[in-house]
């Protein structure tokens, strides 16, 4: 049986509707970043992306619609560039040029904001169920990329064989989230290299 027409019509963006959907995203994002989920409103979206409310509304039901994409957005950005990062990673100075590279990723920034997703979490978690659990879902792919490359080191033997690579990757996970959080207080990098240093060693003392 044929679809529905307005179901069809639903289904399909012409270029330009692509082009508007992509902006009233970006400028969602861009204005969540700064302003946090709660402060930002739809018509600071609207408003931003230069798009009238009838637009708004048309690729986006409501504003939990549009975090939900956003969270998307963000972690999508942000997973990728990890998994770039992390996919090789097989040995200690590896680990060590990770830390590197995010150090150096937020310092461009002098640690303002904070992690794209730890502060949608730490905002979100408990008034927005949906989008908790879909953070939560994306934090454990982030973990689980690091437990992967610990996994090649401990079967490398890189780590002893007691190393559980999740527990470890949840740990640099815990102490990462701690580092942004305030590197984003002292708009410094310093204390996130401190603290992923520490997990790093914590890591290092499974050393085989």
């Amino acid at each position: 049986m044929a679809e529905p027409e307005h179901t069809v019509r639903a289904t399909r963006l012409t270029a330009r509707g692509e082009a508007t959907r992509a902006r009233i995203l970006q400028a969602a994002v861009d204005l969540m970043s700064v302003k946090g989920v709660t402060a930002t409103t739809l018509d600071d979206v609207r408003a931003a992306s230069g798009t009238s409310k009838s637009q708004l509304y048309h690729h986006f039901q409501d504003k939990d619609a549009l975090v939900q994409e956003v969270i998307g957005h963000r972690a999508h950005g942000l997973l990728a560039w990890h998994e770039d990062q992390l996919s090789r990673l097989n040995s200690m100075r590896g680990l060590e040029r990770w830390r590197d590279a995010v150090v150096q990723h937020n310092a461009l920034r002098n640690g303002a904001y904070g992690c794209p997703l730890g502060s949608m979490a730490s905002e979100l978690s408990d008034r927005n169920e949906r989008a908790r659990s879909e953070l939560a879902a994306h934090f454990e792919r982030w973990e689980g990329l690091i437990a992967e490359g610990l996994e090649r080191m401990r079967v490398a033997g890189k780590l002893r064989q007691d190393a559980d690579p999740q527990r470890l990757a949840i740990g640099l996970v815990g102490a990462l989230q701690g580092g942004y959080l305030l590197a984003q207080t002292q708009q410094d990098v310093a204390p996130m290299k401190v603290a992923l240093d520490m997990a790093i060693d914590c890591i290092r003392a499974f050393k085989a």
